[in-house]
């Protein structure tokens, strides 16, 4: 089936949190394209390391680059090509598979394309994690826009952290987006943690997400 892709409206929004979440919640499996940096402890390792569950792989990305960075300079620092049309999910046979992206949504990821790019090259549906803070709601609608300007489906929102009622209704109104699923910020992050806040995302999950619910769980 079609993956799901999950990104956010910058870096360190709490993209792969939010990914270990819904991974579990839905017991679907999970991919990072692209690891650029701390490959000792990258975002596969650390969602592997937060599910609990053992019905969900995590599958091993298709670029491994050493320098933190942008990809797009990492790859040119390590003399390796990166092309968006090579970037394509791993057979995930009768499993939904999650995808994680690097970076925001207009983040670089070869000389020549965005984060946006990719997912409209491939047609992934979207799942966009925002967080709160002065310049988020811009930040926020600026990324839909651009997503959208691209035809890639916008499925809905993620919020990372704590609510802000005031901003969230501005949001869902002007973009017509739900707000599918909330993910705290954790005092401690561990598979206990990420445990919780997945049963009750499982227990309220958003009928957009059901199509990624791992079948068996249906």
């Amino acid at each position: 089936m079609t993956p799901l892709a999950i990104t956010g409206i910058h870096t360190g929004i709490g993209k792969t949190v939010s990914a270990a979440a819904l991974t579990q919640a839905l017991q679907c499996d999970y991919w990072k394209p692209i690891q650029a940096g701390e490959l000792d402890n990258s975002d596969s390792m650390i969602v592997q390391r937060l599910l609990s569950q053992s019905n969900s792989r995590v599958f091993p990305e298709a670029f491994r680059l050493k320098t933190a960075a942008s990809p797009h300079i990492a790859a040119q620092i390590e003399g390796i090509h990166i092309d968006i049309a090579s970037l394509k999910a791993p057979n995930s046979t009768e499993t939904p598979l999650l995808i994680e992206t690097a970076g925001g949504v207009m983040s670089p990821v070869t000389a020549n394309d965005t984060v946006a790019d990719l997912l409209a090259h491939h047609g992934w549906p979207t799942v966009l994690v925002v967080q709160h803070y002065l310049g988020s709601i811009n930040h926020t609608l600026s990324a839909i826009e651009s997503l959208k300007a691209r035809q890639v489906t916008v499925i809905g929102l993620i919020i990372n952290g704590n609510a802000l009622e005031s901003s969230e209704t501005f949001i869902a109104a002007y973009s017509g987006l739900p707000i599918l699923a909330r993910v705290p910020l954790f005092t401690s992050l561990d598979a206990k943690s990420i445990a919780k806040v997945s049963q009750q995302i499982s227990a309220e999950l958003n009928p957009a997400l059901r199509p990624w619910q791992r079948r068996s769980e249906r």
